[in-house]
C-alpha cells in the first residue's frame, strides 16, 4: 500500500468518540471500532487503566471537564456515550451527578461542536413488564427504583430533548450484560453456577445478553437507528435457576442449587436501609424497593431492535467459555 493510499484511507475513516472507553462494555466497543477501521477517541479518567487499548486517541479527563468533552466530540461522526456509575461504586449523589449531569455536559459539547449521531447507552431498568405482561418493550416506561434508574431516566429525557431540538440521537437499553472482565453481575452469576460454596440462587429472572451482542447492537443503532427512538438490546429471558443450571452444564460445574425465598430477599431491604442510616453512608447498594425488584422476572423483548436494526443475540452457552476462562484465571 502506498503512502498516498494510506493517507486517503486515514482521511476516509469515520471517527467515533467514546465515553466510558476503559470500561467493561466501552473497551470492547473500542476494540471493535478499531478493527473495523474507525478512528477512535476515548474519554479516560487520569487513574483509569488504558493498557490494552492501543490505537485509541485518549482524551484524559472526566464528565465534569467541559473542555475535554468538547475536544473529544468535535468532528466525531458518532458519539457513543457509555460512561456511567452504579450504586456498587458510589453513593446516590455521585450516581446522579455522573449519569444525569454528565449526560447533560456531553450533549452540550455536542451542540457546540460538529457532531453526527449520539448513541446513548441507558439501562433496561427504566422499562419493566406492566400489568399481566410477560415481557417489557420500549413503551413500558416504569417508575424508577433507586438512584441509578432515576438518574438514567433523567438522562434519557435529556437525550430525547436533544433529538427533538434537531439533534441526532438514539438511546439503547441493554439488559443484564454477561462477559469476561465483569466482576459484578458476570462473576456473581458464574459463582452461583460453579462454586460449591455458593449453593443458592435468587428467585425471579432476567434477560442475559452477551457483551459482544451489545456491541453489535450499538453499532447497528449508530448505522440504522431512527433519531429519537429507543431500542432494547436484550438476550435470553431466563429464571435464575435456569441460568445457573445452564452455566453449570456448560462449565461442567455443580448445578444443585437452593432457591433463596423471595421473602428472605425482601427482608434484606429494610436491614440494608437501617445499616446505611447508622453508618451515614451507602453500605449496601439496595433498599427495600430494589430488594423486591430482585425477586421479579424482569423479562424483555428485543423485537424492535431486531426489526429496525437487524439486531440478533446468541444463547447464554455461547458466552460461557470465554467468561469461564477469565473467571478461572482472574477471579477464583
Amino acid at each position: 500500500m502506498t503512502a498516498m493510499t494510506d493517507a486517503r484511507t486515514a482521511a476516509d475513516a469515520r471517527t467515533a468518540a467514546v465515553t466510558g472507553a476503559t470500561g467493561f462494555l466501552g473497551s470492547r466497543l473500542c476494540d471493535r471500532l478499531l478493527a473495523e477501521g474507525w478512528a477512535v477517541r476515548g474519554l479516560s479518567r487520569p487513574t483509569s487503566d488504558r493498557d490494552g487499548l492501543g490505537g485509541v486517541e485518549w482524551h484524559v479527563g472526566d464528565l465534569a471537564d467541559d473542555e475535554t468533552l468538547r475536544s473529544l466530540v468535535d468532528g466525531a461522526d458518532v458519539v457513543f456515550h457509555l460512561a456511567g456509575i452504579g450504586l456498587w461504586s458510589a453513593g446516590p449523589e455521585t450516581v446522579w451527578a455522573v449519569n444525569r449531569d454528565g449526560t447533560e455536559r456531553v450533549l452540550a459539547a455536542c451542540r457546540d461542536g460538529d457532531v453526527g449521531r449520539v448513541v446513548f447507552t441507558s439501562t433496561a431498568g427504566t422499562r419493566r413488564p406492566q400489568g399481566d405482561g410477560d415481557f417489557a418493550d420500549e413503551t413500558d416506561v416504569a417508575e424508577p427504583i433507586g438512584a441509578y434508574q432515576d438518574s438514567k431516566a433523567a438522562a434519557e429525557e435529556l437525550v430525547d430533548r436533544y433529538a427533538r431540538a434537531n439533534g441526532d440521537a438514539v438511546t439503547v437499553h441493554p439488559t443484564s450484560i454477561f462477559g469476561p472482565d465483569d466482576r459484578e453481575f458476570t462473576a456473581q452469576l458464574l459463582a452461583m453456577g460453579v462454586e460449591p460454596t455458593m449453593p443458592a440462587h435468587l428467585p425471579g429472572g432476567l434477560s442475559i445478553v452477551g457483551v459482544g451482542d451489545v456491541v453489535d447492537g450499538l453499532l447497528a443503532a449508530a448505522e440504522h437507528g431512527t433519531s429519537g427512538e429507543h431500542y432494547i438490546l436484550g438476550g435470553e429471558n431466563l429464571t435464575f435457576e435456569q441460568a445457573v443450571d445452564r452455566i453449570a452444564d456448560a462449565a461442567d460445574g455443580s448445578p444443585a442449587r437452593i432457591r433463596v425465598p423471595a421473602t428472605a430477599i425482601r427482608a434484606a431491604g429494610p436491614v440494608a436501609e437501617l445499616v446505611d442510616i447508622v453508618a451515614d453512608r451507602r453500605v449496601f447498594p439496595f433498599d427495600r424497593e430494589m430488594a423486591d425488584l430482585a425477586t421479579q422476572r424482569l423479562f424483555y423483548t428485543s423485537r424492535k431492535a431486531h426489526d429496525e436494526l437487524g439486531y440478533e443475540y446468541r444463547p447464554l452457552e455461547a458466552h460461557v467459555p470465554d467468561a469461564m476462562e477469565w473467571y478461572r484465571a482472574d477471579v477464583r
